[in-house]
């Protein structure tokens, strides 16, 4: 078996709001052997495995922790829509500042995304995603947590670790990311070659990404400001 399955099968029977030894007769089981397979102690056999999917519907690539998806769906570049994707989850209703927010971060990601398509440094490209999932993760978190009642079956990493866990990746991935960036090697990557440093400059961006280009300065801008730089001209 592996480590994701016990944190899985505890995690579904405490949503159910059954006691162990309540699951464990649904599931046909003894009540110790059920606490062994959600220590991970002892390992089940595949019998028990279909059994645990079907009594909790889920699939048993998700109780594996192959996918987190409970239905075992995987996901496809043509399956994911795009951000600005007509659907009722995509309408912000009220506050003008979300609206204004998604927008500036969605235009400056296509600047980000193109520039490291350009560079053509696949190990860079991971690094910089790596950093930006991340940052994300730890936002979607924050909020998804906010209502203790929300179950934590989503996530693999337990609460209490997440923060530092999650901090210490993203400032690996910023590392990595500067010395490649910088044509150094981090680890077995290799750096971007002199030829391929991105050539860029506020007038080339304007020229590049007409639709873009003021989200990215207004981004600019709004995080320099939070750092507490001063605005030009006062």
């Amino acid at each position: 078996m592996n480590n994701s399955f016990p944190r899985i099968i505890t995690l579904l029977r405490k949503e159910r709001g059954l006691s162990q030894k309540k699951a464990a007769e649904e599931l046909d089981v003894s009540q110790a052997l059920l606490s062994h397979y959600e220590k991970g102690i002892r390992e089940c056999g595949l019998d028990f495995v279909v059994k645990a999917a079907e009594f909790y519907d889920v699939s048993c690539d998700y109780l594996l922790g192959r996918t987190p998806h409970r239905s075992g769906a995987t996901i496809k570049v043509d399956d994911i829509p795009e951000p600005d994707a007509i659907g009722k989850e995509n309408i912000l209703k009220g506050s003008l500042l979300p609206v204004l927010n998604k927008k500036l971060l969605a235009n400056s990601m296509n600047i980000i995304f193109s520039t490291l398509q350009k560079c053509g440094n696949k190990s860079l490209t991971a690094e910089v995603s790596a950093y930006l999932n991340i940052s994300v993760y730890r936002s979607f978190r924050l909020l998804y947590s906010a209502n203790p009642k929300n179950p934590q079956g989503l996530f693999s990493v337990p609460q209490k670790l997440s923060d530092g866990r999650s901090s210490a990746a993203m400032e690996i991935a910023y590392s990595n990311a500067a010395c490649l960036a910088g044509g150094e090697n981090a680890d077995d990557m290799e750096g971007l070659d002199k030829t391929d440093l991105p050539v860029l400059s506020p007038e080339k961006i304007s020229e590049e990404y007409p639709l873009f280009s003021s989200s990215l300065f207004n981004l600019i801008q709004n995080a320099e400001s939070l750092m507490g730089a001063k605005k030009p001209g006062k």
